[in-house]
């Protein structure tokens, strides 16, 4: 057993001194990650198209129900839940099945009826920032269209209804803070995949592979220290993006960072996984190049990253299951901005871990099979 440690550490020193030992491979670890972490957070953006929402209408007058309809019939907004209490309002934002709730006071109809302002409370979840924004504007467009009839069919000057938004995680709905922390789990999967897809079929067209045949390494040892320089170099790269996250853009870090680098262990072996897997199956470095950047694009847009998997077709909702950048970018966010712990984040942990064992047992038989 300590034999085949000491050997797999041999393995991965020499991996390592590979990848640091060549100026472009140093750059391409450092560099790239801080620069499209930058960019990302300055110039990326969303479009709008599904709101869920939930309303707890505590006034359930005609009033109301008018103001509602105005929201229903929006074509944007999608009425998921009408709610009992106040406690059910932090229950639909924290398990993310609305991304707004309409709250409408008691005496909502009685106010207006009076000439007075009544107050209608939209709660944000601000993790998703720039939708949650957008919503908001949308919402505000609709209660001024409600003011105005309500003026003409009343005879009131003043808008009898004030907005009284709230962004919970993100008070100021920033883009960043929702696209940086989701760059912790995109970029170092780029390059976990890349890295790791790379490493045999470089090894294959120097032809230092065959020397790997005549050595006492086991095809698991192979594995192994093919797959420790890989998760390294991602754990680094994760750090490079929180550090740009906290010290540039000053995005204040909820959680605990046991938690987020647990997580993105998890995720890390994951991506090695699907690397390691490309890396057996791939001759060539061009090969393997392709087929990195193949799975990359899908991972990247079923990821929740760009748009939400909410407004994808319903199948492509079930794809998504099996994309560990998912859980990734979720995990990232729970953590960073809501500060939750291990035991809340096993919904994201136990797929990773179902990836990780699926991908890691397939590449461990595909090397067997290339090596015998």
């Amino acid at each position: 057993m300590l034999d085949a440690l000491f050997r797999i550490l041999a393995l991965t020193r020499k991996e390592l001194l590979a990848i640091l030992k060549d100026p472009r491979s140093r750059f391409s670890i450092l560099i790239p990650p801080i620069l499209q972490c930058l960019i990302y957070g300055y110039v990326a953006t969303y479009d709008l198209n599904d709101v869920p929402y939930a309303v707890l209408d505590q006034d359930r007058s005609a009033a109301s129900q008018k103001l509602l309809a105005g929201l229903d019939g929006s074509g944007v907004f999608q009425r998921v839940a009408n709610l009992n209490q106040v406690a059910d309002v932090k229950k639909m934002i924290n398990e993310r099945k609305a991304l707004l709730v309409i709250q409408i006071d008691q005496d909502f109809e009685r106010r207006l009826l009076s000439g007075l302002q009544a107050n209608v409370q939209v709660i944000a979840d601000g993790r998703n920032s720039n939708t949650a924004g957008t919503a908001m504007g949308y919402i505000s467009t609709i209660v001024e269209t409600f003011n105005t009839g309500w003026r003409m069919e009343h005879g009131q000057g003043s808008p009898p209804i004030r907005l009284i938004p709230r962004a919970w995680y993100n008070p100021n709905l920033e883009t960043r803070w929702h696209m940086i922390p989701a760059l912790i789990g995109t970029l170092t999967l780029l390059q976990t995949i890349l890295l790791t897809g790379l490493s045999v079929a470089r090894e294959r067209e120097q032809g230092t592979f065959d020397q790997l045949l005549v050595t006492p390494f086991r095809p698991v040892e192979i594995m192994a220290g093919k797959a420790l320089p890989s998760m390294l170099v991602g754990i680094v790269q994760a750090t490079l993006v929180l550090l740009v996250a906290q010290l540039w853009f000053r995005i204040p870090f909820a959680g605990s960072f046991f938690t987020l680098y647990a997580g993105l262990s998890l995720f890390l072996l994951a991506a090695v996984g699907i690397g390691l897997l490309l890396s057996s199956v791939a001759a060539t470095m061009q090969q393997a190049m392709l087929f990195s950047f193949l799975l990359i694009m899908p991972f990247s847009l079923l990821s929740g990253l760009t748009t939400p998997i909410s407004s994808m077709p319903e199948a492509l909702q079930y794809l998504t299951l099996i994309n560990p950048l998912r859980y990734a970018i979720d995990i990232a966010h729970r953590v960073y901005l809501e500060g939750v712990g291990l035991r809340l984040l096993f919904p994201e942990l136990w797929p990773l871990a179902i990836i990780g064992v699926v991908t890691l047992s397939a590449a461990s038989w595909m090397f067997r099979h290339r090596l015998t």
